[in-house]
């Protein structure tokens, strides 16, 4: 409790009464000094930072490696059967993804049933989440099928002398081929992305990821997705486009060759659609009564299959169907290092929109579950996942809300569910993914654009987020436009430097108000929003809500003479004139001053031949003071009638204080600003004070050397209400006028 302080609670009333001294920053420190570390302080904490013992080491293993913690722990009769449900119920959903994302991802849909498996094996080890389904996500998969389709486009792969329908004929098995390098060194590629950003400690970059920004763009990648999967609903011939306004010319090209609809594909593609559609809305309905949801991909991709072989769709309709899943897994293979630079700027992207995605799905759960997830090491944990995975032409690893939905409402509790769902996944790889080769591929569209809708129902974001804020809704709307209308990865960048540029702004350009007192209380609040509130007499309290720094410091000045009423400057220098011009009167005796004030028998301008006599004269208006036989001091109410020509401006306060509660830092420019404010009203007779300053705001001042002789650190006070009460004291002991001096 600080030094001569009472707190007395008043029973029955909800009130308290302090009676403490009047603090300002030098008589805090003085009666609270802070505790200095000396030399060995830190020598100290060096070497215990850097020693090693065995449990610092053991520790370190077990931060690197999370599942040598939670493993031993596990409880596995009563958690097994759990896992083991869940995991089976999305590794069935996986696999059916898995087909479906590698259409989004334009490489061969065994290579998406690969995506559904390996990441899993890498993260049940480094993973900190425990209830993520880690695999291909929509919105990951169309980005990485754009820079995909970027550098292996169909144009490269025409064969030479080859006629068709349509005049040419692709070298599918080529193509195939070099878009799964592509998509494995993507892989690889953000792997060592990820991989250094979290030995860097640099998980906190996904913080610029906005959360208004990452559902504009995510909802406008959705339509991107459901675009893509047009062409397949319709099976219709179209090129790949990429770049800006791609989506409108996809768009345009399906309408051009809309007449070329195969009506067997759109037909199963539209039903399967509406089924998808239809239980997964059951499904989140009667969340509460299923235990757990019904696998609608699985069995509508098993019924359209056996339809498909049935009716032979192939080859009495020419449907568009898997036609090849090989069994088995394929050789690793090393990266394209050539392919690096070409990638890198997409690398970076998807790999942070794939972390933030895997961030805040997992935030989710730890908090509904009371537990925590480590962001670093989640960079680490998917940094290396995606470096193996990418060694078996594996998309980016992510992970997808609705497999970790399944995940999570079946009862999963750990990432034993993950692995029991690899294991599914790694069966259907094996042994019963060639029995899907005769699904058509407007069903698997169907199944990806089920799983989007939730991201397109985003849109009704946007009510909320006006009321709520505007700026978050402008955010939510460019970031939305830009990433429909031009590239993915452009309009996330153009989305990012606009999220920031709005945060500039709003630095830039803060609320400066006015505080008031409530009677009775040392509360100050704004007397604009509450009535009860009463600015002290003469004294101006201003409030700056940010911190402040290059950009905005003329946004202080400005907020200030707004205030205030005033500019002081244009103050100075209009005394200083009407001052000269009082001179020179008193030296041609047009003016006369005596002991006890000034006499004169006209008000004149210093321009003799104006001279008007006869003209009373206030004699109260300008005094003088003795102090040597060839000097004296006047004294100027500025405020009343001058008896000279000159429009000098009231200032109707003695003090100001700043109230700098809610800044947090600021820099040099900010603090030389800031001895300029000072001495510019401490010259017009303006007493400046500054209450609530953060111990490192005052440090700072100290270290750019805001204090000297003019400006003493005893002007800074702990509160608002101490420097009222301060004020209050001083003017109550002097007279509250300052001297010009006259020769």
């Amino acid at each position: 409790m600080a030094l001569g302080r009472r707190d007395v609670l008043i029973p029955g009333y909800n009130k308290y009464l302090v009676a403490r001294s009047i603090f300002s920053e030098p008589a805090f420190k003085e009666v609270n000094k802070k505790e200095e570390h000396d030399q060995r302080y830190f020598r100290k904490r060096v070497k215990e930072n850097l020693s090693c013992t065995s449990r610092k080491a053991l520790l370190a293993v077990k931060s690197l490696f999370p599942v040598l913690d939670w493993l031993p722990k596990y409880k596995w009769k009563e958690l097994l059967i759990h896992d083991t449900i869940s995991g089976i119920s999305t590794g069935f959903v996986g696999t059916l993804q898995g087909l479906a994302y590698a259409l989004l991802s334009s490489v061969p849909v065994v290579f998406g049933l690969y995506s559904a498996f390996f990441p899993i094996l890498t993260y049940f080890f480094l993973g900190t989440s425990r209830h993520i389904a880690v695999g291909p996500f929509p919105i990951i998969s169309l980005m990485v099928g754009t820079v995909v389709v970027n550098m292996a486009p169909d144009e490269k792969f025409i064969i030479a002398n080859s006629t068709e329908l349509n005049g040419t004929v692709i070298d599918t098995d080529a193509r195939d081929a070099a878009r799964v390098l592509v998509a494995g060194t993507l892989s690889f590629l953000i792997g060592i992305i990820q991989l250094v950003l979290g030995a860097l400690q640099f998980g906190f970059i996904v913080r610029y990821l906005a959360d208004p920004l990452v559902r504009g763009f995510t909802t406008a990648a959705a339509f991107h997705v459901v675009v893509s999967q047009i062409k397949f609903l319709f099976n219709v011939p179209t090129k790949s486009h990429v770049g800006v306004f791609s989506i409108i010319y996809t768009l345009n090209e399906v309408c051009s060759n809309i007449s070329k609809t195969n009506f067997a594909d759109l037909t199963a593609g539209l039903i399967a659609l509406a089924i998808c559609l239809t239980v997964k809305e059951l499904n989140e309905r009667c969340k509460h009564i299923l235990r757990i949801p019904v696998p609608i991909e699985l069995i509508v991709a098993i019924v359209a299959t056996g339809i498909s072989y049935g009716a032979n769709l192939e080859e009495t309709y020419n449907a568009n169907i898997v036609k090849n899943i090989p069994s088995g897994f394929t050789a690793p293979m090393a990266p394209d290092w050539n392919m690096f630079p070409q990638i890198l700027g997409s690398a970076f992207s998807i790999g942070i929109v794939a972390y933030a995605i895997v961030v805040s799905v997992g935030k989710a759960y730890a908090t509904k579950y009371n537990y925590e997830i480590d962001g670093n090491q989640e960079l680490i944990a998917f940094g290396i996942t995606n470096l193996f995975s990418g060694a078996f032409s594996c998309t980016c690893a992510t992970t997808a809300l609705s497999r970790s939905a399944v995940q999570e409402s079946t009862g999963g509790k750990t990432q034993v569910a993950g692995m029991i769902s690899a294991a599914v996944v790694m069966i259907a790889m094996l042994s019963v993914g060639r029995f899907f080769e005769p699904l058509q591929k407007s069903v698997l569209a169907a199944i990806v654009i089920a799983n989007v809708k939730g991201m397109c129902w985003q849109v009704q974001d946007v009510p909320g987020l006006w009321r709520k804020n505007k700026w978050d809704c402008i955010i939510w709307i460019f970031s939305c436009t830009a990433s429909f209308f031009l590239d993915i990865d452009l309009g996330l960048l153009i989305s990012l430097v606009f999220s920031l540029f709005t945060v500039l702004l709003r630095v830039q350009f803060p609320s400066c108000s006015t505080l008031g007192n409530v009677p009775g209380t040392d509360l100050y609040k704004d007397p604009q929003k509450y009535k009860n509130a009463i600015e002290p007499g003469e004294i101006k309290i201003i409030r700056f809500s940010s911190c402040i720094f290059y950009g905005n410091v003329d946004s202080l000045k400005n907020g200030i003479k707004s205030i205030v009423g005033f500019d002081a400057v244009r103050v100075f220098n209009k005394r200083n004139k009407a001052e000269r011009k009082i001179r020179k009167l008193m030296n041609q005796r047009q003016l006369t001053a005596t002991m006890n004030g000034v006499a004169a028998d006209t008000a004149i301008d210093s321009d003799e031949d104006n001279y008007e006599p006869h003209k009373a004269l206030n004699v109260q208006e300008v005094t003088i003071k003795q102090v040597h036989t060839s000097e004296v001091k006047i004294q100027i109410d500025w405020n009343s009638d001058l008896p000279v020509n000159v429009s000098v401006p009231k200032v109707d306060i003695h003090s100001i204080i700043f109230d700098f509660g809610q800044i947090t830092f600021v820099d040099i420019v900010a603090v030389e600003a800031l001895k300029m404010i000072y001495k510019q009203f401490h010259r017009i007779d303006v007493d400046v004070y500054i209450a609530g300053c953060d111990d490192n705001v005052y440090e700072k001042l100290e270290d750019c050397a805001f204090f000297d002789d003019i400006i003493k650190p005893d002007i800074c006070f702990l509160t608002i209400h101490d420097a009222v009460l301060h004020i209050e004291d001083q003017r109550g002991l002097s007279t509250g006028h300052n001297l010009l001096d006259v020769e």
